[in-house]
């Protein structure tokens, strides 16, 4: 028997991508899912196209830009469903900008949405998850959430946030409620394409190294099982994964490298 059948998931950033795509992997092994992101006509869409009724699909537009409004919606999507078992937090926005050139409204941006829009609803579920005695927090991360990499300081810092945000959560908590980070590399979905760049506005091109990245339907199968499994961290990607041992290893050849590698 599949562990996510009869579950109930709530995953972020539902619309596109990782998001999407394990959406319809979820809906493959049973589990009922509750798609989050901004736009409400995407997420239909995507509970549509994964075979999802008003059921066993739930649509919640939110903005994880907006921190403060985050526990009124998990409040209700608690008295709608009754209980989330696993909160999958997948949405976020990328960056491609030199630090210098970048305005700080663009760095606030990027924290705000990706760190305290993360902690936000994660923090207003744990009383759900420590009233059960179980529950389980995905955070996708990346791998800039390890290392720093060129075009990406904003964007590093907010995952570089999440690992000692979650880290220390982990520490805090009951065994029965588990923390999960993932690491992605370079998994080919709209993320460059979308991602700020120093003035705010979007890049609206697709690096390179993105579009010969890992499907994301392949990303999502490996998340999955990381999280059956209840592992405390995961990388996912291509050979750009062994950048995470040669910073700890060889942190001067590292350094050397990740000034000419190509990362767009």
């Amino acid at each position: 028997m599949d562990v996510y059948r009869g579950k109930t998931v709530w995953v972020t950033g539902a619309s596109s991508g990782i998001g999407e795509a394990l959406v319809h992997a979820l809906a493959r092994r049973g589990a009922r899912v509750i798609l989050s992101a901004r736009r409400l006509d995407a997420l239909e869409r995507v509970r549509a196209a994964a075979g999802l009724n008003e059921t066993q699909g739930v649509c919640v537009p939110l903005d994880l830009g907006q921190p403060e409004g985050l526990p009124e919606v998990v409040r209700q999507v608690l008295d709608h469903v009754g209980s989330v078992d696993i909160l999958i937090n997948n949405g976020g926005i990328s960056q491609r900008s030199r630090a210098l050139e970048t305005d700080l409204s663009v760095v606030r941006q990027l924290l705000t949405t990706n760190f305290l829009g993360t902690v936000a609803l994660t923090q207003a579920l744990l009383p759900h998850w420590l009233a059960r005695g179980q529950g389980q927090v995905v955070v996708v991360s990346s791998l800039v959430g390890k290392f720093g990499t060129p075009l990406r300081s904003a964007y590093s810092a907010s995952k570089h946030a999440l690992h000692g945000y979650f880290d220390s959560l982990r520490a805090e908590l009951p065994v029965g409620v588990g923390v999960t980070l993932v690491c992605p590399g370079f998994i080919r979905t709209q993320v460059s394409v979308n991602a700020l760049v120093a003035d705010g506005s979007v890049q609206g091109t697709m690096d390179r190294a993105q579009a010969e990245g890992m499907p994301a339907e392949v990303c999502a199968e490996k998340l999955l099982r990381a999280v059956a499994r209840r592992r405390n961290e995961v990388y996912i990607g291509g050979r750009e994964v062994l950048g995470v041992e040669l910073k700890r290893f060889f942190p001067g050849l590292f350094a050397r490298i990740v000034r000419r590698a190509r990362v767009t």
